[in-house]
């Protein structure tokens, strides 16, 4: 008789599976992963509020926009001279020397030099404006007879017009004076803000 041939049972070897991270590194990163969005839905977004800016005058807009330079003294001096002295002569060409409209052109130069004028010389605002307002008087004078009888003109014309001399002054030295005593303000300010930093510096005994 034939015997049929058995082989022996092959143990089957378990195939490698691939290496998982641990349970509490996965746990960790789902939990974090699921819990994301949902901190980010609950979590109310704070924005800051911004300044409010209410409407701006025209007036404001224009002082904004204006040139701000910082003139010396004597720069102060040369501008209000030569600004004075082409009014004049605009003066003498379009209204044939009108007295009030030269003394009217006087008052915006005047507070432009002590504006334009640098901080440190502001004593020189109300020296310069009225030499500026006798240099530009010269072409609206109308003195003949030589270099005496123009003099004598000049020294007429700024007798007549000493309103506007004084008016163009008075406001060139009250922007000086405005001018001069925000600087001191802001200089105590900011010695008292250093004071104060000083002070919070030092260890207490």
């Amino acid at each position: 008789m034939e015997q049929h041939r058995t082989r022996p049972p092959q143990r089957r070897q378990p195939q490698p599976q691939p290496e998982q991270a641990p349970a509490v590194a996965a746990g960790g990163l789902g939990e974090s992963a699921a819990a994301y969005p949902v901190a980010v839905a609950v979590a109310p977004v704070v924005s800051r509020p911004r300044p409010r800016t209410g409407p701006v005058a025209p007036f404001v807009l224009a002082l904004r926009r204006f040139p701000n330079p910082r003139l010396t003294g004597i720069g102060a001096g040369l501008f209000a001279a030569a600004a004075m002295f082409l009014l004049a002569c605009l003066d003498w060409l379009l209204l044939d020397g009108s007295e009030v409209a030269y003394g009217l052109l006087f008052l915006p130069v005047s507070a432009l030099t002590a504006l334009w004028v640098r901080p440190a010389d502001l004593v020189t605002a109300p020296i310069s404006v009225p030499i500026a307002f006798a240099v530009g008087v010269i072409p609206i004078a109308g003195g003949t007879g030589g270099f005496g009888g123009q003099t004598m003109a000049v020294v007429t014309a700024l007798a007549v017009q000493a309103g506007w001399l004084y008016g163009g002054t008075l406001v060139a030295g009250l922007i000086a004076t405005v001018r001069r005593i925000r600087l001191m303000r802001e200089r105590r300010r900011h010695q008292t803000r250093v004071a104060a930093g000083q002070g919070a510096r030092r260890p207490r005994p």
